[in-house]
């Protein structure tokens, strides 16, 4: 294990920079990302109409996807108990049903039910705005086969995309927020809204699935506007790629003919990063501003003045050494340095209260510690060519590695979207027998 840096010892900080990959830990992929700033939020300066609050649920492309990102979200995965494919396909058809009703505002089943039953709808959401709520659904590896076996007759049929993980060095996952056979995700800008969304959405699974992890989140827009904060103080979501480049999203999110069923789909990857955030606020301003490659206030690129001024990543001081560090995480996880591999990132802070860490640190900084970071969501074509290339260089020579930690992990292949009449994930069953 490594000792953290501790940047009131003699070490420059420029020599600790450039020798971080001896001393990564776990891949930051923290401040690179996000929703970018004019795509994230309606204005607050203005009352919302009814109009503005739902978010179709129907389409070509899941919502909550290049939704305007919402200020709550609540991940969850399940696996599926079941031995019969007709059960998947009954509990899908289910959960569009009620993701759409919800989406607008309404309960997830027609009330009506007499009183010595079970409410049909929890009712904790009753009175409240659809709050663009987004439910968008993912199948995993676990789905096609489980432990070798093919559950469900749909082996075949996993797409070559959705590959498992590799262990990326520093890793450090725990099993129980890790995987699953199915993940959903409710967005809105209503935490109440999203977690009875979740609520309704496991109790439509009783007898065919089983919750298995859950992560909620946060984010807060500027009253003003511009790009939002994570949780070290950074802006968070400068480069993120334009979802109104229709042709850039063809090319680095949404699957082509190539992906037979999942055409018009996308692929997810999930990460739950905890963030060393108390030896995080003693390091020095400097320091982290060469960590992230960013100016801390303004968010602009070291050496650059504005935020949205390109990376310059060949500007050198006048020491010759390159103003936005080797091992800075701009420089590392940007496009430039990635043969152009791009991701659509959609992170969320998290804070679960404080948690015990002893495995990463010496004993002079073990004990009670707050267990709160990001929960990282990014988009992509191909998960090959993009999280994994991308966040391999970042888990070998990050230094922001120093302070995060990957603790929870998750791909998942994301269906296009459902037609009215159908079901999320339709196409994958067409044509099967028995």
């Amino acid at each position: 294990m490594n000792k953290p840096v501790d940047t009131n010892s003699g070490l420059s900080r420029r020599g600790l920079l450039t020798a971080a990959g001896g001393l990564a830990i776990a891949a930051g992929a923290i401040g690179a990302g996000g929703m970018a700033a004019a795509d994230r939020f309606t204005r607050r300066d203005q009352p919302a109409s009814p109009a503005s609050m739902v978010e179709p649920f129907y389409g070509v492309h899941q919502s909550g996807i290049v939704t305007p990102q919402q200020t709550h979200s609540i991940f969850a995965t399940f696996d599926l108990d079941t031995s019969t494919r007709a059960d998947v396909i009954t509990l899908l058809k289910r959960w569009t049903d009620a993701a759409n009703r919800m989406s607008r505002g309404e309960t997830a089943q027609p009330l009506g039910q007499p009183k010595d039953a079970p409410a049909l709808d929890g009712g904790s959401a009753a009175g409240l705005a659809a709050a663009r709520l987004t439910i968008t659904f993912g199948f995993g590896p676990g789905l096609f086969t489980r432990d070798g076996v093919d559950r469900y007759g749909l082996a075949a049929r996993r797409p070559e995309a959705l590959v498992d993980l590799p262990k990326f060095n520093g890793d450090q996952l725990i099993a129980e927020k890790s995987d699953g056979d199915l993940s959903i995700q409710a967005c809105a800008d209503d935490p109440q809204v999203a977690f009875h969304a979740l609520r309704e959405l496991l109790n439509l699974a009783t007898g065919i699935a089983t919750i298995k992890w859950v992560q909620s989140g946060f984010t807060s827009p500027p009253p003003a506007g511009g790009t939002t904060r994570n949780l070290m103080g950074f802006k968070d979501g400068t480069n993120n790629p334009s979802t109104h480049d229709n042709d850039l999203m063809s090319k680095m999110l949404w699957v082509g003919d190539e992906g037979g069923w999942m055409k018009a789909g996308s692929y997810v990857v999930v990460r739950r990063i905890r963030i060393a955030l108390e030896h995080w606020d003693k390091t020095e301003l400097g320091f982290q501003e060469e960590v992230v490659g960013r100016d801390k206030a303004v968010g602009a690129p070291l050496g650059k003045t504005h935020e949205t001024d390109p990376l310059d990543l060949d500007a050198e001081d006048q020491d010759g050494n390159p103003v936005i560090p080797a091992t800075a995480h701009s420089r590392l996880s940007s496009a430039a340095e990635n043969d152009g591999s791009q991701i659509l990132r959609r992170a969320y802070s998290f804070n679960d209260g404080v948690g015990f860490y002893a495995e990463r640190w010496p004993p002079w900084r073990q004990g009670m510690m707050l267990d709160a970071g990001l929960f990282f969501v990014a988009y992509q074509r191909d998960p090959r060519t993009g999280f994994i290339r991308i966040n391999k260089k970042l888990a070998s020579l990050d230094i922001m590695n120093q302070y995060t930690t990957h603790v929870g992990s998750g791909i998942f292949a994301c269906p296009p979207g459902a037609a009215e009449g159908s079901f999320i994930g339709a196409a994958l069953f067409e044509g099967l027998t028995g």
